[in-house]
């Protein structure tokens, strides 16, 4: 595939690596330069690697180039505090759609810290890491889950982009938890057999 991105810290460096190991051409441009390139570059998918306060103005600014692209977004609405910045909604996926209305939007890869997509792969005990993705156009969601695959994790469908707010703020939960507690947040969700009522 062809992937742009639109960043060039850590998520952008993290997964742009992790794809071009998997054969993937990938092209990254910043703020100072080369969105427009990477927009152009990304035929199969755009990955938008921006601060949550900048990326609705960037894809509004290149919507034209952005139309038809599968844009993947990856950002975090989170304030300080752990705070959720679109409390209240639409969610920041939902506002990007809204800024490039003819390009399909996947919300995906916003529940982990950076140094876990530099992992090869995203393995914990044996068992290959989740990502939850949140879409409605089933083309686009079929290019995300290969590339989820490509990272050597495990595409979840997690419902609508009008469920992408529930994606956001549970990374802004977690995220508290994590960094704000110091608690192993992974431990608030029982195994299956125990999460569901028995037949």
């Amino acid at each position: 595939m062809r992937i742009g991105i639109l960043g060039t810290g850590g998520m952008a460096d993290a997964l742009g690596t992790q794809w071009r190991r998997a054969g993937h051409e990938v092209l990254a441009g910043s703020r100072s330069g080369g969105l427009r390139e990477a927009a152009e570059f990304g035929t199969d998918a755009v990955l938008l690697a921006l601060p949550y306060a900048a990326v609705v103005d960037v894809v509004a600014g290149l919507e034209d180039v952005l139309r038809g692209r599968v844009l993947i977004d990856c950002t975090n609405p989170v304030g300080p505090g752990f705070a959720l910045l679109t409390a209240g909604g639409p969610a920041a996926a939902e506002r990007i759609a809204s800024a490039a209305p003819a390009a399909p939007v996947v919300k995906a890869f916003n529940l982990c810290h950076v140094d876990v997509w530099r992992l090869t792969p995203p393995v914990f005990d044996g068992r290959p890491l989740a990502v939850p993705l949140c879409g409605d156009d089933e083309a686009a969601l079929t290019v995300v889950r290969r590339l989820v695959r490509d990272l050597g994790c495990e595409p979840l469908t997690a419902g609508g982009l009008d469920r992408a707010g529930l994606l956001e703020a549970t990374a802004a939960l977690l995220i508290g938890l994590w960094v704000g507690e110091g608690a192993d947040a992974q431990a608030i969700a029982p195994p299956l057999e125990f999460a569901r009522p028995a037949p």
